[in-house]
């Protein structure tokens, strides 16, 4: 299973548009949240609507997951906390969406909500506790903010991960957590991509502007992920322990070249040493 990782495209059409050119190469496309952009000039229904559009071709091509980030919230709960309403009416579109799980084979994805408060705070925890009742071996969260302290939170002068993760993660052990939310991480120094929570592998896309949007693939069946930006590409062995850093892809599937990151193997660097 071949999976297709974004993350805060922030109502960038020219990357939505990259989006849907991608997505018949892969089995899943998983966007980490963040779809929307609170900062634009174009009024928030107006991107809600266009960002449906773009989804509902989206899950015509491939299976899709979307979480939502903290731009995608667009109104108050009866309680007074921030919710992401547009995000739970995808589910109409068949897409996979905040509070929902899914099962591929022999991997369950469970798709967390951003929280603002303790009510929704509680219902993701009870959604993580049920999941994990019955959970397979290999189980993939994908939320938002990635955890605390870690090189995929890093803002270059302090950490703005998620706590309360790093307390899920460890109770909890998922194979991996696929987030976004901190632009700056995988391009700063002391920041990554990539990390491991004890046995749990977590990712952040990153963000950079222009088309194709930074994007991160797993390779589920081979143990293998890609980042892919502009002038970068890289990959790590899910199957190995950690190191840093990661290695730069030299033997590149053609179907990875299709992305638009590699445009000719040939070209590729050769590989550094991990260290």
């Amino acid at each position: 299973m071949r999976c297709l990782v974004v993350a805060d495209l922030h109502y960038s059409l020219p990357q939505f548009d990259w989006l849907l050119a991608a997505a018949p190469e892969f089995d899943l496309v998983i966007f980490a949240g963040d779809a929307l952009d609170i900062g634009s000039m174009v009024d928030f229904r107006a991107q809600i609507l266009v960002v449906k559009k773009y989804l509902t071709l989206l899950s015509r091509l491939t299976r899709v997951i979307l979480c939502s980030g903290n731009h995608d919230l667009d109104e108050r709960s009866p309680e007074g906390e921030k919710i992401s309403r547009w995000v739970g009416e995808v589910r109409e579109l068949g897409i996979v969406c905040d509070g929902d799980s899914l099962t591929i084979g022999d991997t369950l994805f469970t798709v967390c909500p951003w929280w603002d408060g303790p009510l929704v705070k509680s219902r993701l925890e009870d959604q993580l506790r049920d999941a994990s009742i019955a959970r397979p071996q290999r189980w993939i969260w994908v939320h938002h903010a990635p955890p605390a302290n870690s090189p995929t939170s890093w803002g270059g002068k302090r950490f703005f991960g998620d706590v309360e993760l790093v307390q899920w993660i460890r109770q909890y052990e998922p194979s991996m957590v696929i987030s976004g939310h901190v632009h700056q991480s995988p391009f700063i120094p002391d920041g990554s991509w990539y990390d491991r929570l004890g046995d749990t592998w977590v990712f952040n896309t990153g963000l950079q502007h222009g088309r194709p949007p930074v994007c991160i693939v797993l390779d589920l069946d081979e143990g293998t992920a890609f980042w892919l930006a502009a002038g970068e590409a890289q990959f790590i062995d899910l199957r190995a322990p950690l190191v840093r850093p990661a290695a730069e892809i030299v033997n590149v599937p053609p179907w990875l070249t299709s992305l638009g990151r590699i445009a000719d193997p040939t070209l590729a660097r050769p590989a550094t040493a991990a260290g």
